[in-house]
């Protein structure tokens, strides 16, 4: 078994009740829907500028992408500048949103990938900032092609 070395030290501190968080207040999983769309209406037009607006600019940001690893804020906004015309055009079947808290919410949702057969599946971690909701964490996979 290898183990990694976490790049980063983190830091998270709880205020409140974390045991017991009220889940789905619909006024916070509509603007976790909003911010989804938003974020998928970038991503569709390779916005750059939009992309890196919605997600955390720090160290702790992470975004393990199909093919990629990448740790930090930083890592993130260069893959997206040197990837040469932006995300493969998709389309979502299916979104999943819970709302954790006021402060805290995760997005899942799946895609397939135009012309193509497989299915996607994106998960994305999203916290409320003094700048707005972010995403801090988001992991994007393909099922294994099972025919």
């Amino acid at each position: 078994m290898q183990r990694l070395q976490p790049r980063h030290n983190v830091t998270i501190t709880f205020y409140g009740n974390i045991m017991s968080p009220v889940l789905n207040r619909p006024e916070i999983v509509a603007e976790l829907t909003a911010m989804s769309d938003r974020y998928e209406k970038a991503l569709g037009e390779n916005n750059l500028q939009e992309l890196d607006a919605l997600f955390y600019h720090g160290p702790e940001t992470v975004r393990y992408g199909v093919g990629e690893t990448l740790y930090g804020f930083d890592e993130i906004a260069a893959f997206r500048r040197n990837r040469t015309g932006g995300s493969p055009p998709r389309d979502v079947l299916r979104r999943h949103i819970t709302a954790i808290g006021t402060d805290a919410g995760t997005v899942d949702l799946e895609f397939r990938r135009h012309g193509g057969e497989r299915i996607g599946r994106q998960s994305q971690t999203w916290i409320r900032t003094p700048d707005g909701w972010k995403v801090i964490a988001a992991h994007v996979s393909l099922m294994a092609d099972i025919s």
